[in-house]
């Protein structure tokens, strides 16, 4: 592997797509890429797009001169679908004039290499790109993250404390499990919850993680008799509906109760202080019961 390749894990290898109609050429850059990246071909415009619909590389390398379809057409379309829009594109071409250039530009190319390819050069605009999109990707995944947390905090201190108001009892306690499982569900959907335990000291590092996602601060606290507590004074709700909505402390208890017993440990979790009680922080005590 070059130095300072982007290679996302031991196991996945970027994708790169070589789009030309000379079998030649596409042997040549394979035999550039292939120690460092999983390398697909295509010998047409329309075989790529073809293609692209059941596998998304991460990036394309796309000839310019090609038959019925040529790369300028070819890049137009994908980058006019919102599906692959952001995937970076590396005009390939024996053109050098400026026209060619502004043409590539105006398709929306990313990059440009002249024929005959430098290897060098090759992978080096190669792992730039790499880069550019990792980062686009953490920032899409970073606003999903933050929509996430808006949108379960919008249901939960607008719509279920009135939900709430007009049930039984017996009723509310459904409701409000529902929403627990709802919430560790939501924040816990792409890990594996078993290898989540495996990355914390102990399971009250892990529901300061969950409980963070909305938006709290809270830590993890040990005494000096080695008793460990959660506390923070930036609650996941807000203050102010908090302590409006009491309810919302109850499903922050749930929350830490749900993960407590996913784990397997033999503690609970018992409420010391909470903003929702007029309180100036949340204060959670986790007891051991062994």
């Amino acid at each position: 592997m070059i130095e300072g390749a982007v290679n996302i894990s031991d196991d996945q290898r970027p994708t790169i797509l070589i789009v030309d109609d000379e079998a030649m050429n596409i042997e040549l850059l394979r035999a550039y890429l292939d120690e460092t990246y999983d390398v697909i071909s295509a010998t047409s415009g329309k075989k790529a797009l073809e293609l692209i619909e059941d596998d998304l590389p991460d990036i394309i390398l796309l000839d310019v001169m090609m038959p019925e379809m040529n790369g300028y057409e070819v890049c137009e379309v994908l980058k006019k679908n919102p599906e692959t829009q952001f995937i970076p594109i590396i005009m390939v071409t024996a053109l050098s004039g400026r026209n060619d250039w502004i043409a590539g530009i105006e398709a929306g190319a990313d990059e440009f290499l002249t024929k005959p390819v430098n290897k060098l050069e090759l992978m080096t605009r190669i792992n730039s790109l790499l880069r550019l999109k990792k980062l686009h990707s953490d920032l899409l995944a970073e606003r999903d993250k933050l929509n996430l947390q808006n949108r379960i905090r919008s249901v939960l201190t607008q719509i279920i404390p009135s939900l709430l108001r007009t049930l039984s009892p017996e009723q509310k306690n459904i409701v409000i499990h529902q929403m627990i499982d709802m919430v560790v569900d939501a924040l816990l959907k792409d890990t594996n919850p078993e290898d989540s335990m495996m990355k914390y000291e102990c399971v009250g590092d892990l529901c300061c993680q969950v409980i963070n996602q909305l938006g709290a601060q809270f830590d993890v606290e040990s005494s000096e008799e080695g008793n460990k507590s959660i506390s923070g004074n930036h609650c996941p709700w807000g203050k102010e509906e908090a302590q409006s909505n009491p309810i919302l402390c109850t499903l922050t208890r749930g929350i830490f109760s749900r993960i407590i017993s996913m784990s397997g440990e033999d503690v609970e979790i018992d409420v010391i202080e909470t903003m929702g009680n007029g309180d100036e922080c949340c204060l959670f005590e986790i007891i051991d019961l062994d």
